[in-house]
């Protein structure tokens, strides 16, 4: 009986190692793609506003799919803490597969899950509860003209 205890804890550690092992591919679910990915897609969308514009590629997660299948959007975007814009979505973004990221920078397009609000950073930052959902292309100047404005957010 001894033996028989001994190869099942022996069997449940193995076993338990194989599943701690595979739980990292499991998490990026039925299609293969990794829920967290900050991996840029093909998808672009075109900011403008006050006479300006910017653009911005999106990453391959679901916040950022979310995103880009509410677009267009006429909204307004507006300064907030210094560093950033904000955008009010109409609606919050899935949150599925969302996790802390690192290496924070000014030019990062994200979602601040608690409010439900696009943040666009022109400055340095560190923010619990922000999913990132793409970079921006070829600066980010357009963000540093003070005031609130109507913005159209598009797929291009």
């Amino acid at each position: 009986m001894a033996t028989n205890t001994l190869a099942m804890t022996r069997r449940g550690i193995v076993g338990g190692a194989l599943a701690a092992a595979t739980l990292p591919f499991a998490v990026r679910g039925q299609d293969g793609r990794d829920p967290a990915s900050h991996e840029p897609t093909d998808v672009k969308v075109k900011m403008t506003f006050n006479d300006l514009s910017l653009t911005a590629t999106l990453y391959d997660n679901p916040s950022a799919r979310d995103f880009a299948s509410m677009l267009p959007l006429d909204l307004r975007i507006e300064d907030f803490g210094g560093n950033e814009k904000i955008v009010r979505l109409p609606r919050k973004l899935t949150e599925e597969g969302s996790g802390p990221f690192g290496n924070e920078r000014p030019g990062d397009l994200c979602y601040f899950k608690p409010w439900g609000n696009l943040a666009l950073f022109y400055d340095d930052y560190r923010w619990d509860g922000l999913i990132r959902l793409g970079r921006f292309d070829g600066g980010f100047e357009p963000l540093l003209v003070r005031g609130a404005y109507p913005v159209r957010i598009e797929r291009i």
